[in-house]
């Protein structure tokens, strides 16, 4: 599936937002961290993700596109702080207390682990599964995995193996 097309206005939007947040963090840190790159290529349902030794911030397009202001707002500090925390504490958990200090002390944006978006027009499609007690949906990678016979998968609650499901079963 091919990315949509990002208004220049949109993409300055969001370096607008990483500089102002990353001058504020150096000026409450008295460091002078690097502005990191910023990549449109994030897939699937995740807003965006930090990474680390590349020292790059990844974006989702399609939910950037259609949370505008709120993507803003939220997804790019949300991944500032990931690669600020790294830098300033090595490594520690994703979301632990040196993130959530990073994020409400250093960058003043409430700390949420996970975005709240619409994720309908990135949701894969998924395969159905049963094992003895409910339905389950499994990714079109985990369906694949379990068609070539690489793995199979449980059920976290019965414990039962998950099988393909039928309609007419």
């Amino acid at each position: 599936m091919k990315s949509p097309r990002l208004p220049i206005a949109l993409q300055q939007a969001v370096m607008r937002s990483l500089r102002d947040k990353l001058a504020l963090a150096n000026q409450r840190l008295d460091r002078q961290y690097p502005e990191p790159s910023v990549v449109y290529q994030q897939r699937g349902t995740a807003a965006g993700t930090a990474w680390l030794e590349p020292y790059e911030i990844r974006l989702n397009p399609v939910l950037m596109l259609e949370n505008q202001q709120a993507f803003i707002d939220e997804v790019v500090p949300h991944e500032l702080a990931h690669l600020l925390v790294w830098k300033h504490f090595g490594r520690v958990a994703p979301h632990g207390k040196e993130w959530k200090w990073m994020m409400e002390s250093v960058l003043g944006v409430p700390a949420r682990r996970t975005h709240r978006f619409e994720v309908t027009s990135v949701r894969a499609n998924t395969f159905p599964y049963h094992c003895g007690c409910q339905l389950h949906q499994l990714t079109v990678r985990r369906h694949n995995r379990v068609v070539r016979g690489e793995t199979e998968y449980r059920c976290t609650q019965c414990g039962n193996r998950l099988t393909p499901h039928s309609d007419d079963a």
